[in-house]
């Protein structure tokens, strides 16, 4: 399936009447799993493509070619349109989320997520201005590239609980150019259809980082499009194994109630290519 097929699927996603479920595998091995499991499209995560090579989360410590890598292999992995967390663009510059934008469709991906968070260690988001003129040119680059831009707004995430100034930042970057708005962390319900009523374009939410938990259902009737899950199953996933190691500790080897059977894991992935030198 050609690249511009994947992006005609993904688009067409974001039209229907009931919210659509996108996971974020972290690895090829996990794009696999959740691509034969039925879902319709898939994303990465940075906390899991930070996670994965031993880096903590958040602090800028994943490069962007880092992150295109592990993208590119995820998109390898699957038919399925695949989009990505694209973190704050990898620069301050509106000049540096275009490139990152260009970059990321380079590899094969059909969408990708520029935030308004500074990026540095110490948190923060941009002002509206610059966040807006990021977004702006990120969709310029976007144009012709078959390619769905996400704008995210991180108040939320970075200690800002301020509904009106998340909803404004989401307007601004709805005239910039963005094809879907995105607020992670908004506190419940209520908030996420206030903000859904405010934007005429399509919304994610995550769900599965932390509670309050919405059913599909709920989180349509609610204006939602499209659901995230973050880096939630990457960290379910490292709990398990944790739980497992607790156990051995122990000196029990109980934890194969929680493995999947290896024939079956065996056949959801593919064969090695012939040359393996």
């Amino acid at each position: 399936m050609t690249r511009e097929e994947k992006f005609s699927i993904f688009h067409q996603l974001h039209k229907q009447e009931m919210a659509f479920v996108m996971p974020n595998p972290w690895n090829a091995g996990t794009t696999r799993l959740m691509a034969q499991a039925g879902f319709e499209a898939l994303a990465t995560t940075s906390a899991g493509c930070a996670v994965s090579a031993g880096l903590r989360d958040g602090a800028a410590a994943v490069t962007r070619k880092m992150l295109l890598d592990n993208a590119a292999e995820i998109v390898g992995a699957t038919e399925l349109p695949v989009s990505a967390d694209l973190e704050d663009g990898f620069g301050v510059s509106p000049e540096i989320c275009a490139e990152t934008i260009v970059a990321a469709a380079e590899v094969g991906l059909v969408g990708g997520s520029i935030e308004d968070a500074t990026g540095g260690p110490d948190g923060g988001v941009h002002d509206i201005e610059l966040a807006a003129d990021r977004v702006r040119a990120a969709a310029e680059a976007a144009q012709g590239r078959h390619f769905l831009l996400t704008a995210r707004a991180e108040n939320y995430l970075w200690g800002r609980p301020d509904l009106a100034d998340t909803i404004a930042r989401l307007q601004a970057f709805e005239a910039a150019g963005a094809d879907v708005l995105y607020a992670p962390g908004l506190p419940d319900l209520a908030a996420i259809r206030t903000v859904c009523s405010e934007l005429s374009k399509p919304v994610n939410v995550v769900m599965g980082l932390r509670p309050p938990f919405y059913t599909v259902e709920e989180l349509s009737a609610a204006g939602v499009t499209r659901v995230s899950v973050g880096g939630s199953l990457m960290r379910v996933a490292y709990g398990a194994v944790q739980s497992a190691l607790d156990g051995i500790l122990e000196g029990r080897f109980d934890y194969d109630s929680m493995a999947m059977p290896g024939g079956t894991l065996m056949d959801m992935m593919r064969d090695a290519p012939r040359e393996r030198t």
